[in-house]
């Protein structure tokens, strides 16, 4: 069944998850040589998590879409209860201030990359249980976000805002496109946006990254660093880049080059027509999945058809945010490039909602007396 796979697809995967894997040996060489002693070190851990991802995506593609909508809730159930897990001093690893790993031998879990899958997922279930009361119920639309809530506070308390607001702008569009009145999810957009506007004023820290990305020149050495060295990088890179291999940020100036910098690397070492190509990729592998999500639809399946459009958005917000951090667009944020920053988790949950895609696409193909959505 893996010929109803789009070529298209499959192969603008392979080539980011393989410029991913070049940029994250040649951005991490100076860190990996100074904290590890091997300038492939964090590049074999990656390997090594891209070997997983794929044998895990490639069993997605052949779990049949009805099994993970009835496991649903309990990966919901799962993914809170990793939320506690992390918490929990003696559990939980710290790192800069955070505490969102959980170790378990060489490997730590972040278990925020786990609970962004697994809420599409119910999200997806949820709309497809009550896509009639949902469209006539105002308790039916407010009832998923109750719920929700509970991540969202163990998030917070992690701290990691940003992955609130990835969720939360993925839910609020599974919302309007199962079929929530205009007016409902003007009213949580609006309660939404100034949630997250009390969350940020609120605290000195998220506060000083505003003030950083607002003015990164003001103290380039102190709050504005991280901006300003990758601006630097985007700078040297001009057109064509200084060549693989050799950037200059990457030797100890620009701080996570390997993870929520690598674009930046990737700018200064090809340059921006390599940064414009990898954007384009995205925009195809988005556009793939919110195709699919309209196709699904067509056919009646709520299920697939929301969990295309949350997988869709969820890619598609990671990608505006990291690179628009790298860029100096939007304040910094500590999210990965799917398939190309450094990371496990990341790159092991994106690998399992691209076969989860595939996996969609592939019984879209089915005739019509085998989609399971229609019996």
């Amino acid at each position: 069944m893996m010929d109803k796979v789009s070529p298209h697809f499959v192969y603008t995967v392979v080539a980011l998850l393989l410029l991913g894997l070049i940029m994250v040996a040649s951005s991490s060489s100076a860190i990996a040589e100074v904290y590890k002693g091997h300038v492939f070190a964090y590049f074999n851990q990656q390997l090594l998590f891209a070997v997983i991802g794929i044998t895990i995506a490639m069993v997605a593609t052949q779990t049949p879409l009805i099994l993970w909508q009835k496991m649903a809730p309990y990966l919901l159930f799962i993914g809170i209860v990793g939320l506690l897990l992390v918490l929990l001093p003696g559990i939980g690893k710290e790192v800069n201030g955070s505490r969102r790993w959980i170790p378990l031998g060489s490997i730590n879990i972040q278990t925020a990359e786990v609970i962004k899958l697994f809420i599409i997922i119910y999200i997806a279930d949820y709309l497809y249980r009550h896509q009639v009361q949902f469209q006539r119920s105002f308790f039916k639309i407010f009832a998923p976000m109750i719920l929700l809530s509970i991540p969202s506070i163990l998030l917070l308390l992690q701290p990691d805002l940003g992955s609130v607001i990835v969720i939360g702008l993925t839910i609020l569009l599974m919302l309007f496109l199962g079929g929530a009145r205009i007016s409902i999810v003007a009213i949580l957009i609006g309660s939404f946006v100034t949630i997250s506007y009390l969350l940020i004023f609120s605290d000195p820290y998220r506060f000083a990254r505003i003030q950083a990305y607002l003015e990164p020149w003001a103290d380039p050495y102190g709050t504005g660093f991280q901006i300003t060295q990758a601006l630097m990088a985007f700078g040297r890179g001009e057109w064509f880049g200084v060549g693989l291999g050799s950037s200059m940020q990457k030797l100890m100036y620009l701080p996570e080059a390997h993870t929520d910098f690598l674009y930046s690397i990737l700018a200064e070492e090809l340059g921006l027509l390599a940064a414009v190509i990898v954007l384009i990729l995205f925009v195809n592998l988005i556009l793939h999945a919110w195709r699919l999500g309209r196709r699904a639809e067509l056919q009646g399946n709520v299920f697939s058809a929301q969990l295309a459009y949350g997988i869709g958005t969820w890619i598609a917000l990671q990608v505006c945010i990291n690179a628009g951090v790298n860029m100096g667009l939007v304040p910094t944020k500590g999210l990965t490039l799917p398939l190309m920053s450094y990371g496990g988790s990341s790159l092991v949950m994106t690998l399992l909602a691209i076969g989860l895609l595939c996996r969609i696409e592939m019984e879209l193909a089915l005739p019509k007396q085998q989609q399971w959505w229609r019996q």
